[in-house]
């Protein structure tokens, strides 16, 4: 399946993909992954930043973001769940 990992539908925009219901609903006892792309898109960071913040020797590095899931020698993903719950901590601290 290609386009936006939580969500998809072929209708007839030609091919093109529409928004409907999150692919979670479908296969609830699988984890979405997301690529580098996606977090990206997700976060509204660069790659070089996620990687960044993944770096335990970066002066940006932060603890409290996902860990990635490493697929192969060179695929690695991260869980959404997890990414949303890093976006969601951090609009919350945003309040304190």
């Amino acid at each position: 399946m290609r386009g936006n990992p939580l969500n998809h539908s072929q209708g007839a925009n030609h091919g093109k993909l529409k928004l409907t219901q999150p692919v979670i609903k479908e296969c609830n006892h699988i984890p979405q992954l997301l690529s580098i792309k996606g977090v990206s898109g997700y976060t509204g960071l660069s790659r070089s930043t996620i990687y960044e913040l993944i770096n335990e020797y970066s002066d940006c590095y932060d603890p409290t973001f996902p860990k990635k899931v490493q697929l192969t020698k060179v695929r690695v993903v991260w869980v959404a769940s997890e990414i949303a719950d890093w976006i969601n901590a951090k609009i919350e601290s945003r309040l304190a």
